[in-house]
């Protein structure tokens, strides 16, 4: 009985303190107070033009910010920060695993990092010691405010120049002569140029991309999505040439015969050594701005272990560097590589490669994954698509037996605890919540068991006390 007066003697304490510190109501305004009061609509017309533009843009600021982010949707997923654009992902590129997605396959203005796309195939199908002849189709490109380095009609550079001038001061004249060389070595036409560009985000799996030049200028027709251009990030992982020009931080055309001399830097901030928007994880991307599109931004990070791709759309303010960097470290932070050898039990997959592997948050095994078996034609592959809800966590290429009848996809379902006869894992949330649920029960049995032997005690102390008043 004594533990129990004092329980009631602190729940007494905290009503009584609760109900002296609920703050008082809110008082009628007096004649005077409301006479001095000013109407909303005055004081509203009070504000300046520049007061209200600053109003409006800080609400849609915030609205953007508020836009949902898909992947936080998905259950025990790592929750990744707001951003203040309408669209970013991160993909990490080892493995093709999404894992962050805001509105990642809706229509974006690209603006320049369409160059990275061109750079692909000038990896692809140039040759880096080629002459780029800057034509009179290649200026008409540059309108007002569009980046050039003043290159001139029949000015000649060697496309590792070229490559430098589009990917580190977004020249619009260098990007549109590059397309035309890289063609006219195909001997094909500029044309030819601007269907592969679109028939390479096909085949690296875009969704939602059509691409009608190769810098980025401005036009209804030339929009990309996040997803379809972190595949292409993705694919530039195969061209150490592209990283190391994308940190030079300085670099120059010599004067020749044709070109007078160009000096340029490096306009990727987070690349940037001694910027305060330096990233030491950044090893390459590219910036991209115009009226229509706002910023855009394609970055590329490793840390040793992932090798990441963030690309952020129509970003508004200074924000762009600060949400890719957040995007970044919200990856490396938060996703740690899953063996897919060690771990599939699927007996009808042969030679899967050893160094194969899905990207996970803490919580989520591989036993949840469900997997998409798409097969190959002409071979006896398949590619292997391993997602959690519907969210690619990565790709593998093998050997794949009795799956296929009539369909070239197959869809297979991660089994149930039931089905692989244990549970969901170690790292699992709901052996998480089912402890935590034991773990409360068991708290409570003992409050109870507790209480029940304190209420005995105090009976038999009561007990013993009238025994010794009768003797």
């Amino acid at each position: 009985m004594r533990y129990c007066r004092y329980i009631l003697a602190v729940i007494l304490a905290i009503m009584v303190f609760s109900v002296f510190t609920q703050p008082a109501a809110a008082a009628e305004p007096t004649e005077t107070a409301a006479s001095d009061a000013k109407p909303a609509a005055d004081a509203e017309e009070e504000k300046t033009e520049e007061e209200k533009k600053k109003e409006a843009y800080e609400k849609e600021l915030q609205a953007v910010y508020q836009l949902p982010v898909q992947s936080n949707e998905l259950e025990d997923w790592a929750q990744g920060p707001g951003t203040y654009g309408d669209a970013a992902i991160v993909m990490e590129a080892g493995s093709g695993a999404v894992l962050y997605a805001k509105n990642i396959d809706a229509k974006e203005y690209p603006a320049s990092i369409t160059k990275v796309l061109t750079a692909l195939l000038a990896y692809e199908y140039g040759d880096m010691n080629s002459n780029v002849v800057i034509t009179k189709e290649a200026l008409s490109c540059l309108g007002s405010g569009y980046a050039s380095i003043g290159m001139k009609e029949g000015n000649s550079i060697y496309m590792r120049q070229a490559m430098h001038a589009m990917l580190l001061a977004s020249s619009n004249e260098v990007a549109y002569a590059v397309g035309e060389t890289v063609a006219a070595g195909q001997g094909q036409s500029y044309d030819w140029f601007i269907s592969q560009m679109n028939e390479k985000v096909k085949e690296l799996g875009g969704v939602n991309s059509h691409f009608i030049n190769t810098n980025g200028v401005h036009d209804e027709n030339h929009y990309t999505c996040a997803r379809d251009m972190a595949l292409i990030g993705k694919e530039l992982f195969a061209y150490p040439e592209f990283f190391e020009t994308c940190r030079t931080q300085q670099y120059k055309i010599d004067g020749s015969a044709t070109t007078e001399e160009h000096v340029f830097q490096q306009k990727h901030e987070m690349l940037i050594a001694n910027n305060s928007e330096y990233y030491e994880k950044a090893v390459g991307g590219k910036t991209g701005y115009t009226t229509e599109a706002q910023n855009t931004l394609i970055t590329m990070a490793e840390d040793g272990n992932l090798r990441l791709v963030c690309v952020v759309f129509k970003t508004y303010g200074g924000h762009v560097y600060s949400d890719t960097r957040a995007l970044l470290e919200y990856g490396f932070q938060n996703f740690q590589k899953v063996s897919v050898l060690e771990n599939e039990a699927d007996k009808r997959m042969k030679n899967i490669p050893k160094d194969a592997y899905v990207c996970l948050p803490e919580g989520i095994t591989f036993e949840m994954l469900d997997k998409e078996i798409e097969k190959i034609d002409g071979s006896s592959e398949a590619k292997i698509t391993y997602l959690y809800q519907d969210m690619p966590v990565g790709t593998v290429t093998a050997e794949v037996e009795d799956v296929f009848a009539s369909n070239q996809t197959v869809r297979v379902a991660a089994k149930t605890s039931e089905e692989s006869g244990k549970n969901s894992g170690s790292g699992s949330s709901q052996w998480m919540r089912t402890f935590a649920a034991t773990l409360a029960a068991c708290i409570v049995l003992v409050i109870v068991m507790m209480t029940v032997l304190s209420v005995r005690r105090e009976r038999k102390r009561l007990e013993a006390r009238r025994k010794r008043r009768k003797n």
